[in-house]
């Protein structure tokens, strides 16, 4: 080998050590945070199980509480099915005043040649939107 070459080779040799060197001190002060944070978190359990030995009662009201929350979900579910099926189905003013004109009352099945003969003086759009909305109100099909 000549000489320029085992200069370049103990340059990159003095650099990887360096940088071993740097990885080194990296590596004590992530060890020494780790064992901070292990101390951290034993303090933090010793203090959990010591109040948990202490109040044993305040155990059994959780498991209460959890009854009473579930029992109450329950009931939520509930509420919120009968809500679905009560749910109030209103129409749009325009879609009341055609009723109104052609004589029929709001709540009950339209019979489909009748609807079709009252919204025969609307456009293609208009009709396609009363249909929509007495659809979403259940009064036809």
């Amino acid at each position: 080998m000549n000489e320029e070459t085992v200069q370049q080779l103990m340059a990159t040799a003095e650099r990887l050590a360096n940088a071993a060197e740097s990885l080194d001190r990296v590596l004590g002060r992530l060890d020494a945070q780790q064992e901070a944070l292990n101390a951290k978190v034993d303090r933090i359990v010793a203090s959990v199980d010591e109040r948990v030995s202490l109040e044993p009662e305040r155990s059994e009201g959780a498991g209460q509480l959890q009854e009473r929350v579930a029992e109450l979900e329950r009931s939520n579910a509930e509420l919120k099915a009968q809500s679905a099926r009560l749910a109030r189905k209103t129409l749009t003013p325009m879609v009341s005043a055609i009723l109104a004109k052609s004589g029929d009352t709001a709540g009950e099945k339209l019979d489909k040649g009748v609807l079709e003969k009252t919204l025969q003086s609307l456009s293609v759009e208009q009709r396609i939107a009363v249909k929509a909305e007495l659809a979403r109100a259940g009064m036809i099909e």
